[in-house]
């Protein structure tokens, strides 16, 4: 169930970062660099987490500018974020374990830094600027933090099991 309010939005942020933190905590870098089926490690899973955060960030900021906002990327569509996703593991090649743990720390402080900042009605009052759609700013923002951190958790989990 998305969260309804700010609070709610700051405490399933906290609570899922918490988890992914203690998750990947027990992670050695050789085990997180390891490439499934799909040519994807947990490396990958984390750093892309962090980049989605960045999006999220941007989308927000483009918005209140009255700038354009691309959705999920200049160049993108959404029913392209296969390739999309491709796209940032190749760009993310050189990215290694404890960078991509550093990444994601540092874009969950900043989302943490601009969900406190917000009003509830800024989060939730009405559509995000920009996004051409009923999602208010809480709702994206929950999207590219707690429940990519959940899914993120949930790889992971899964991983480990394959890897053991």
């Amino acid at each position: 169930m998305p969260a309804k309010n700010k609070d709610e939005l700051l405490a399933v942020s906290q609570k899922e970062f918490g988890k992914l933190e203690k998750l990947t905590g027990s992670i050695d870098p050789p085990s997180a660099l390891i490439k499934d089926d799909e040519d994807t490690s947990i490396k990958d899973i984390v750093a892309h987490r962090a980049h989605w955060i960045d999006l999220f960030l941007g989308w927000y900021r483009d918005g209140l500018a009255g700038k354009p906002v691309h959705f999920p990327a200049e160049g993108y569509k959404w029913n392209e974020l296969k390739r999309y996703n491709a796209d940032l593991r190749a760009q993310q090649a050189d990215i290694d374990w404890d960078e991509a743990l550093a990444m994601l720390r540092k874009n969950h402080g900043r989302l943490l830094r601009l969900l406190q900042r917000c009003s509830n009605e800024e989060l939730y009052g009405g559509p995000m600027k920009g996004a051409n759609n009923n999602w208010t700013p809480g709702r994206w923002a929950e999207a590219a933090g707690p429940s990519h951190f959940r899914s993120a958790a949930k790889y992971i989990r899964s991983r480990l099991k394959v890897m053991t």
